[in-house]
């Protein structure tokens, strides 16, 4: 079966791609860590961040934002010293920071998926994509959704970071046009 070329990296980086990267989601849960883990990742490889996932969903309360916003200082300082994840304290502090802010855009938008999926019609963008290497690292509109998501609070969320995540969640359709998982 034909897979995206950037996907035969590794079994982790295999088994995501076939199961989850691209598929269009809408869970509010899912797309908070999805958006912190791709924050996470800045600098790093994503290999690196599917390796830690499982660790770093135990670490962050499973990624839910309303465990997450009772999160102190010294939960900083003990998820500082855990190997298991990104022991970066910015990084650290961002996701529970960004719980916060996700508090806020529920007030605001009824939920996560309903501000994020509207910057696309609630449909994702297919693109032509020949090759993986054809795909650009930001776009307009990953531009835009990162400087709108930084106003309302969030962190590690730039224009690259934010493209990662729309493509992850499905926002955007960037399976190479011959890639066997582009229409699951």
């Amino acid at each position: 079966m034909k897979r995206c070329t950037w996907s035969t990296h590794s079994t982790n980086e295999m088994e995501y791609h076939d199961t989850e990267w691209g598929k269009p989601n809408h869970d509010d849960r899912y797309l908070f860590e999805m958006l912190n883990l791709e924050g996470q990742q800045a600098g790093l490889s994503w290999s690196t961040i599917l390796n830690k996932r499982d660790t770093m969903r135990q670490a962050y309360a499973n990624f839910e934002p309303s465990a997450l916003i009772k999160f102190t200082e010294d939960d900083v300082e003990r998820l500082l010293q855990d190997a298991g994840i990104i022991r970066h304290r910015l990084k650290i502090q961002a996701v529970i920071h960004n719980a916060h802010a996700y508090h806020d855009i529920v007030a605001k938008h009824g939920s996560l998926n309903d501000f994020l999926w509207a910057y696309v019609d609630n449909a994702p963008v297919e693109n032509d994509v020949q090759h993986y290497t054809d795909v650009p690292a930001e776009t307009e509109l990953s531009k835009q959704i990162s400087k709108d998501l930084r106003k309302l609070g969030f962190k590690f969320v730039g224009p690259t970071t934010v493209y990662a995540f729309m493509q992850a969640v499905g926002m955007v359709n960037d399976h190479e046009n011959d890639c066997a998982f582009r229409h699951q």
